[in-house]
């Protein structure tokens, strides 16, 4: 099965790993005000479905890997499964997919699952077919790249060969059958950070360079996300499977990360993900299957605070659990302007809120002074010295910094005391509030009594 260029989308990831995420009801409520039509989450967490229900967004929903242990031994197991996480919801919430799974060949835990994984995954399609409900519901299993073997040049890329014979052929025959699709997980910053001496950062972010050629086929490649793609079908073609399509069902790049981690920050998250959503919502394909749709879900929506591992695992939303952005990006790709010029959504640079003075006077010292800002209205007897305190003072020395630097991205961050929000300060309920006029690099104050 080949996804000709009809309609490439961008979807999102949405996970529930945070101690401060909206809830279910006002997650969709802003995925649907932010024009997000695709959605996959980790389990089939009956609130997210329930809260999803006549809003048309097709979601994709998840058998943990925990549950493949009771569900790939019995098909009386799978039928319950279904009856319970996706008739219960049909047809109000738009179920398009189930993913068995997730990385289960290479997430060190392959002993307990790989060997049943091909056997859980045609036990559930069963139990769609018995609900007569198989051509609105695809069942796949995301896999990582680890799975791919040698992915330069990508003409030559194998599948692990622990694993190809034994389950991924026998994968890619169901899923030939049943016309469903190979999902990747694609991570290009991991990728970079194993093969930095020889990779571009331009080349993982998906910038412009000279790009390297297979020298098997003369193709060039230009960026990683690609490479990866075009690897995976040679892997698959390695198999005789040419008839499989791939959805790519994580990529994304984190905001944050610890000092150690190179590559990490806002700046390049916002410039991968613009380029990512222009590159395939222009059905730009791959050097090898050009004009070819393939469709992504971005590694996701809203940052995981309780997300275990380095500090980029928690930071790879598009958005702060309090729904403001991170940085700009229009995942509908109306948004034509490029990464950080999304004129949609108003935006100001505030101080967050609980962080202590000391690290906010920290921060106010370096934008009124190596940063440049504009803060004489802050000064005492001027008109915006009220209230005075460190908070509202690094607030209007923030956001004087951020109009100088035009909204950039990164110019929003003062080492992680502030926040883009949306919502305009001068809503305070505080006795004074201050506002920031957008429409020019004028800083303006208000007083509320």
């Amino acid at each position: 099965m080949e996804c000709h260029a009809t309609g490439a989308f961008i979807g999102v990831n949405y996970g529930s790993q945070g101690d401060n995420l909206p809830r279910p009801q006002q997650a969709v409520d802003f995925m649907r005000n932010n024009g997000i039509t695709q959605v996959r989450i980790f389990d089939a967490d009956p609130d997210i479905l329930t809260a999803l229900a006549g809003t048309g967004i097709q979601v994709i929903i998840g058998l943990t890997n925990a549950e493949i242990l009771s569900v790939g031994h019995s098909s009386a197991e799978a039928a319950s499964w279904v009856n319970k996480n996706v008739m219960q919801f049909l047809p109000n919430t738009n179920i398009t997919g189930i993913a068995v799974g997730s990385e289960v060949l290479t997430d060190g835990t392959a002993s307990l699952y790989a060997s049943i994984l091909v056997a859980t995954m045609k036990y559930i399609h069963a139990a769609l077919v018995a609900a007569n409900i198989d051509s609105q519901i695809k069942v796949s299993t995301p896999h990582s790249t680890v799975l791919i073997q040698d992915p330069f040049p990508p003409s030559r890329a194998f599948f692990d060969q622990t694993y190809a014979k034994t389950v991924v052929l026998p994968l890619l025959d169901f899923l030939s059958q049943t016309g469903s699709y190979f999902m990747l997980n694609i991570y290009p910053l991991a990728i970079y950070q194993q093969n930095r001496q020889v990779m571009s950062i331009d080349y993982a972010l998906l910038r412009p360079n000279a790009g390297i050629q297979d020298t098997i086929t003369k193709l060039t490649y230009t960026n990683v996300f690609d490479q990866m793609l075009d690897a995976a079908f040679s892997a698959m073609g390695a198999l005789n499977h040419t008839d499989v399509g791939i959805v790519v069902s994580e990529t994304g790049w984190p905001s944050r990360g610890d000092v150690t981690e190179v590559g990490v920050g806002v700046d390049n998250a916002e410039t991968y993900n613009n380029n990512l959503v222009r590159h395939i919502l222009n059905n730009t394909g791959t050097p090898r299957r050009p004009g070819i749709a393939v469709n992504a879900y971005i590694y996701e929506i809203f940052n995981e605070d309780r997300r275990q591992g380095a500090t980029s695992e928690k930071n790879y939303g598009i958005y702060y659990p309090d729904q403001t952005p991170v940085y700009s990006l229009d995942v509908t790709g109306r948004d034509s302007g490029g990464a950080g010029s999304n004129t949609s959504v108003r935006t100001w640079c505030v101080a967050k809120q609980g962080v202590s003075d000391n690290s906010l006077q920290a921060a106010l010292d370096y934008a009124c002074g190596q940063g440049s800002a504009d803060c004489s209205s802050i000064q005492p007897g001027q008109a915006c010295f009220f209230p005075d305190s460190v908070f509202s003072h690094a607030s209007f020395a923030f956001n004087s910094y951020y109009l100088k630097n035009k909204m950039a991205a990164g110019t929003c961050d003062f080492a992680g005391v502030a926040t883009v929000t949306t919502n305009d300060p001068s809503m305070s309920k505080s006795s004074f509030a201050f506002f920031f006029a957008l429409t020019s690099l004028v800083l303006v104050c208000r007083s509320f009594r």
